[in-house]
């Protein structure tokens, strides 16, 4: 018996059409789902934003508090209560806290550091203790000439009366709590691999450009548009690490006056990537910098895109290069691909703060980093729970676009796709988030 609706319906669900015979012989479409979450390329523009150095319990802490205060589940691995690190340099047990002062001395996310951090007694070991973090900031102070060096702020953290903005959007749209930055680095080789899916060998910043090829390399050969949107200055962007091939295009690496143009006009490349201001703007830990001035930053940045014709078709991806050494309890993976065979080329054998770096290989992730999935498309309230590292924004655009990975670590991160329904469009209407204040203290003590 002929049905007439079977065509119409295999048109509109090509994943379907291997099932046309079922559909005939039983009347009903079995073997094929069409409830799913629809399709990537509904999606247009893809932007991501890398803020700088802050751990996931250090930002998010209380985001359980939160969601429960809006009748939601406590789905969120976030901070348990009693842990504690020991301080510098007497071990004294320092209790994670509130932090009332939006300014604090830096701390130090790199590599001798990180593997500190993640097991203070043995730097080579993969048994994670995470018991370092309060030394290595009270040893940053030391080395810095700053206050603390006890290393206490290590262990404060910021809730939703400090970060409305934060924690409003990561309960509205998705946040990951398994989210890892790439490898227990420092700011430069950790942007590598979020444009490259790979530092190249380096664990410090590179002393001399490298020629491996770019997520924007694999977009220039599709034919696909992108740009690179910063808030300083050119040479700020990370894609000049890689040569000759930035120099090549820097006509694609323009002013962020450009992308609240391109928002408002409806004229945003299909990926764009934003190079934020250093200072308080990129949020980044040091006396003076203040985080209230950054998120109001990234706020306007976001609220842009959500309140323009460029809104209907675009992802926003904000995420943080490291954890900059601030705790985090969650233990990251240490079994994860080196991405392209290449072992450590620039460990320190004589730092000048007397430390020598531990041997190691790219096969761990650094720590959890906060993180936002925006979207029309972003399923409300969501919570992922799958282990990534920021090359899963590499792995969507890829995707996205129909591009090979870049690297074996970009082939193993998500895609990122459970983030989305994009057959519903959830917040097809964008919501409508508090202000983000900025007179939050700023003053060099503790708490």
């Amino acid at each position: 018996m002929a049905l007439p609706w079977v065509g119409s319906l295999v048109k509109t669900t090509p994943a379907c059409i291997g099932v046309v015979t079922v559909v005939i012989s039983l009347g009903v479409l079995t073997g094929c789902n069409l409830s799913g979450d629809g399709d990537i390329k509904a999606v247009h523009h893809v932007v991501y934003m890398i803020q700088e150095n802050r751990s996931f319990d250090h930002y998010f802490a209380k985001l359980n508090d939160y969601r429960m205060a809006q009748g939601l589940p406590e789905d969120v691995e976030a901070l348990p209560a009693g842990v504690t690190n020991p301080s510098s340099p007497d071990s004294t047990p320092v209790a994670s806290f509130h932090l009332l002062t939006m300014c604090i001395e830096n701390t130090s996310p790199a590599w001798a550091d990180s593997h500190a951090d993640f097991n203070l007694q043995n730097l080579t070991s993969n048994t994670a203790l995470m018991n370092g973090f309060a030394w290595t900031a009270g040893a940053a102070a030391v080395f810095e000439g700053g206050s603390d060096t006890a290393g206490m702020r290590a262990m404060g953290y910021y809730d939703q009366n400090d970060l409305p903005y934060y924690y409003y959007m990561a309960t509205q749209f998705g946040v990951s709590d398994r989210w890892f930055s790439p490898g227990p680095m420092e700011t430069e080789p950790s942007k590598m691999y979020m444009v490259a899916a790979t530092s190249a060998g380096h664990v410090h910043r590179p002393a001399n450009p490298v020629n491996v090829k770019t997520i924007f390399q694999e977009l220039d050969e599709k034919g696909i548009s992108w740009k690179i949107y910063y808030e300083n200055q050119p040479s700020d962007a990370i894609i000049n690490y890689f040569q000759p091939y930035a120099a090549q295009n820097s006509d694609k690496i323009v002013p962020i006056s450009e992308y609240f143009t391109d928002v408002a006009n409806g004229t945003l490349p299909s990926v764009a990537m934003i190079e934020p201001g250093f200072g308080s703007d990129d949020e980044h830990p040091g006396t003076g910098n203040h985080i209230q001035v950054g998120s109001e930053k990234t706020a306007e940045i976001i609220n842009a895109l959500m309140n323009s014709p460029s809104w209907g078709d675009s992802v926003f991806f904000l995420m943080y290069d490291e954890s900059g050494g601030m705790y985090d309890h969650v233990p990251p993976p240490t079994n994860i691909p080196n991405p392209d065979g290449i072992m450590p080329l620039d460990l320190f054998t004589t730092a000048a703060n007397g430390t020598e770096d531990p041997s190691g290989d790219f096969t761990r992730y650094g720590f959890r980093v906060p993180n936002l999935v925006i979207s029309p498309f972003s399923k409300k309230n969501y919570v992922d729970h799958k282990v990534t590292d920021s090359t899963g924004v590499l792995k969507f655009i890829e995707k996205r676009f129909d591009l090979h990975a870049l690297t074996k670590r970009d082939a193993a991160a998500s895609d990122m796709t459970e983030f989305f329904d994009f057959q519903g469009k959830p917040w097809a209407t964008p919501p409508t988030p508090p202000t983000q204040p900025t007179d939050g203290p700023c003053y060099d003590s503790l708490p």
